[in-house]
């Protein structure tokens, strides 16, 4: 398959790099690790992302060239989609400026759209899929391109924190650092240059904390008018279901973030015994068996209640 995406890569000319709404740092690293490869085969490439860049990864070299609109007009010889799961979550409409399609993932039931299907659900991010492509290759892995796989890897590992901290994401990383990349200044640029807005709306978010009576699941909830309070967004919500998550005996944390007037996004964080994927695709979403998200509409109690009704049954049958 990768030999396949490599022939793709020298027969083409034009190329748009595109990753899921809302990106994380894997969405992101992943996308300027390939859009920095490909500049450097002397190829003509548009960063896409329909949310753009979000500040926490603006460090990222070439950040500031991530378009949310693609041009008038335009088309691509090949368009790659990377860790989106769904095309959709990418933009359905991709398919029609771009002649060929690759997918590129490593999250399970990634959906098989476009002409090449490169999915693993081993690997510890999508970055570190750009980061085999790129060595197969056999050209240089310069600076930038290193740098971006492995704030990929770090951010998907949760600081190799996660299970799925395997022996390649591992390996890859000693490799990066041995390649010049610092860590303490990628950690820095991730986990200590903190917006005041999100702060102010984490408080918020912390002050929603609610446990369940058997102490196995935890939430917090962001609602639209305490985005308003704090003056913030979205993209200032990052991690925030990782504080429920590390609530002692806590086994799955759920992150309830409203995104219109009558519904909220889910995300659900599991460590290990409860398969949130699978609860996810109950709700119409999707995503691994320890991280996972859906849409779910009504007000927050209504969500909130349904949820932690399913996760009862779910617990119960443990």
């Amino acid at each position: 398959m990768i030999r396949t995406i490599l022939e793709k890569i020298e027969a083409g000319a034009s190329f748009l790099v595109a990753s899921h709404e809302s990106p994380d740092g894997d969405a992101m690293g992943s996308t300027l690790a390939l859009t920095h490869f490909l500049r450097e085969w002397g190829k003509e490439v548009l960063p896409y992302n329909r949310d753009g860049i979000p500040r926490d990864y603006a460090f990222l070299p070439g950040s500031e060239r991530v378009v949310s609109e693609i041009p008038p007009g335009a088309s691509f010889d090949v368009g790659f989609i990377l860790d989106a799961g769904e095309l959709r979550r990418a933009g359905s409409g991709l398919k029609d400026v771009c002649r060929s399609l690759v997918n590129i993932d490593h999250h399970p039931f990634s959906e098989n759209f476009g002409d090449v299907y490169y999915v693993d659900e081993e690997a510890c991010a999508t970055g570190v899929l750009i980061y085999r492509l790129v060595k197969a290759s056999g050209r240089p892995i310069s600076h930038n391109v290193a740098l971006c796989v492995y704030t990929a890897i770090l951010a998907d590992t949760g600081s190799f924190r996660y299970s799925n901290a395997n022996p390649e994401a591992f390996a890859a990383a000693s490799e990066l650092v041995a390649l010049g990349i610092n860590p303490w200044d990628v950690a820095s640029a991730l986990y200590e240059s903190q917006d005041e807005k999100r702060l102010r709306l984490l408080a918020q978010a912390l002050a929603t904390l609610t446990v369940s009576s058997c102490g196995r699941y935890a939430s917090v909830a962001v609602t639209q008018s305490m985005y308003e309070q704090a003056r913030a967004g979205a993209e200032h919500t990052d991690g925030f279901v990782n504080y429920p998550r590390s609530v002692h005996g806590v086994e799955v944390a759920i992150f309830f973030r409203q995104i219109s007037p009558t519904s909220f996004k889910v995300g659900f964080r599991s460590k290990g015994r409860i398969d949130v994927g699978a609860l996810s695709r109950e709700f119409g979403g999707g995503g691994h068996h320890n991280a996972a998200g859906a849409v779910v509409d009504g007000p927050l109690d209504e969500v909130r209640a349904t949820v932690f009704s399913r996760l009862d049954d779910l617990l119960a049958a443990c």
